[in-house]
């Protein structure tokens, strides 16, 4: 169990049957009444966001995630196949249960899968990724506009916005948060 009082970003509870991890929070005194928590919390189940009130000095109970290196395999169908490199047990996802962080992966990335008990709660990713840029225009002559882009193709379909003087067989850096270009590599 936690006290309200003691939330921290990051920390993860168990909140009317579901899983949230605390994003933000506030103390609150209003001028009359009990103090209350206002808290952001992410459902870890479904990725939606809310707010909520507590009194302070609610207890709710901690939720103990755990986390497993893994290495992405390959795919067949909607089934991604993963490998914990220390104890090459592997386990398969369905497209439904990753279905944001599936355009980033590619071939022996590793992630970090969270788990709460044997329940597995989705993937985190990398911050940043490198790919390989599979198809681009080249860049035309003169068109030279400051902060002008075009569309590439990265190694796994993705279609990212990249300045003009990347070229197609290029590698780049591309940030999981957004899907945006961050640099050459």
């Amino acid at each position: 169990m936690i006290n309200v009082n003691d939330f921290k970003t990051g920390v993860t509870i168990s909140y009317d049957g579901n899983l949230y991890q605390v994003l933000e929070f506030q103390h609150v005194k209003p001028g009359k009444g009990a103090a209350i928590v206002k808290a952001k919390l992410k459902n870890l189940r479904t990725g939606s966001i809310a707010e909520y009130s507590f009194g302070a000095g609610t207890k709710v109970p901690t939720a103990h995630i755990s986390k497993q290196k893994m290495q992405y395999l390959y795919s067949t169908g909607s089934t991604y196949s993963f490998m914990n490199m220390e104890t090459y047990e592997q386990i398969e996802l369905d497209e439904s249960q990753i279905s944001n962080e599936v355009k980033f992966l590619k071939e022996s990335l590793e992630v970090y899968i969270t788990f709460f008990e044997s329940e597995m709660l989705g993937i985190e990713l990398p911050e940043k990724i490198d790919y390989k840029i599979t198809n681009t225009e080249p860049a035309v002559k003169g068109n030279t506009a400051t902060n002008a882009t075009k569309d590439a193709y990265i190694e796994t379909g993705l279609l990212v916005r990249v300045p003009l003087f990347i070229n197609e067989g290029e590698e780049i850096i591309v940030s999981t948060k957004d899907g945006k270009y961050v640099s050459r590599k």
